[in-house]
């Protein structure tokens, strides 16, 4: 069984910084295209960024490029995405999950319980 665990979020000032983790269980996440995706209240989810299992990058938000970096730790079997120069925009449950044709394109499975990030003052 595919599971991942997101963790890393919580509130911080505009402008600040956070990690957030996707640990994967029962499965080699190196193997697989990993994606982060958001969802901010009342707003449909928004796909973020993915790494192919040959470290392939993908951007998919404009408003996050130059400021989300995705990296994968294949020894701690975990994906993390680094958020730099935060925007109270970027308030959302970020989730994690896995690209069901290892491309990072189409569509994803094996969601996370999604991480709370919230930018505030």
């Amino acid at each position: 069984q595919l599971q991942l665990v997101e963790s890393g979020g919580g509130l911080v000032q505009p402008g600040g910084s956070l990690r957030l983790s996707c640990a994967a269980s029962g499965f080699t996440l190196a193997y697989y295209a990993i994606g982060w995706s958001r969802q901010a209240p009342g707003k449909e989810r928004e796909g973020v960024s993915c790494i192919t299992s040959s470290g392939v990058i993908i951007d998919y938000a404009n408003s996050v490029k130059g400021r989300f970096t995705v990296s994968r730790d294949s020894a701690k079997n975990t994906v993390y995405l680094q958020m730099n120069s935060l925007k109270p925009e970027d308030t959302a449950v970020y989730y994690c999950a896995v690209n069901n044709y290892g491309t990072c394109r189409g569509s994803f499975g094996s969601w996370g319980q999604g991480t709370q990030v919230t930018v505030s003052s």
